[in-house]
């Protein structure tokens, strides 16, 4: 079987992402999940189809709102600025085995059920063809042949990353993939990985859910198997600290040993 490696995404990375130079922070944490696993497997019983995804995207963006209001935030002509709500981009993977993305908005005003049901309804568009108008734009991009697509790609970001200008015939503006992304590639099999901050998405952050293992864990001073979850997060050095990445994952063992929390807006 031929496989090609010049697929529509590879073309638009090599234009979009140049040699590592940027100021970026790594983080991970693992957090065990044990009483989580119960909760969503009781919901799921309840008729209600969510998974971890759900969980964390959720809480990420209530974590933002109640206690790292910081995260949510973009640079824009040399000054940083807040997002007027809090929206999110979820990571998709589509059919032909590529990654594609669904955008949710206002997150934090969701409930739990609510976040569940619009999240499978953009997966569904997206696996469908039909992605959000901003991440199609890869397929015209991918189009442009090289060396031009490196100079419309650079124009672009100028004026969207940069200036924070909005260009509607392209359905792109500065708040085009909201406050973070989220991706599960411990769906992909992967245990633990560190993203990429994306570099055409003015986002804060990119977190990381990764595999679930059944490890080892101490539990009131005795060591007993507990079900664990590896997260990885990478954070914009030029908008946020290691301070704020340590709220956010505090806040996320916080749902994760309340999860009902959820359930309310």
């Amino acid at each position: 079987m031929t496989h090609s490696l010049n697929t529509t995404w590879r073309k638009v990375a090599l234009t979009i992402y140049q040699k590592p130079v940027d100021s970026k922070i790594f983080g991970s944490v693992e957090i065990d999940i044990s009483e989580l696993e119960q909760y969503i497997q009781e919901k799921r019983k309840s008729g209600l189809k969510i998974t971890l995804t759900h969980v964390f995207l959720l809480a990420t963006a209530r974590a933002i709102r109640d206690e790292v209001p910081e995260l949510n935030a973009y640079i824009k002509r040399g000054n940083v600025y807040a997002y007027p709500q809090i929206d999110a981009t979820v990571s998709v993977l589509l059919p032909s085995g590529e990654m594609g993305s669904a955008k949710m908005q206002n997150l934090a005003q969701m409930t739990l059920q609510e976040a569940v049901s619009q999240l499978q309804t953009h997966i569904n568009t997206a696996r469908k063809g039909a992605e959000n108008q901003t991440m199609q734009i890869k397929d015209r991009l991918a189009a442009v042949p090289w060396p031009l697509r490196g100079w419309v790609y650079g124009l672009i970001k100028f004026l969207t990353v940069n200036l924070g200008l909005s260009l509607p015939f392209l359905g792109l503006t500065a708040n085009s993939f909201g406050a973070f992304v989220l991706s599960n590639i411990g769906s992909l099999g992967l245990e633990m990985g560190f993203p990429a901050l994306f570099p055409s998405a003015n986002v804060s952050f990119v977190l990381i859910l990764g595999g679930v293992s059944q490890k080892p864990w101490v539990v009131n001073d005795a060591v007993v198997p507990r079900t664990i979850l590896a997260l990885g997060a990478a954070l914009d050095h030029r908008v946020v600290d290691a301070s704020h990445g340590g709220k956010l994952f505090r806040y996320l063992k916080k749902v994760v040993a309340n999860p009902s929390l959820l359930e309310k807006p």
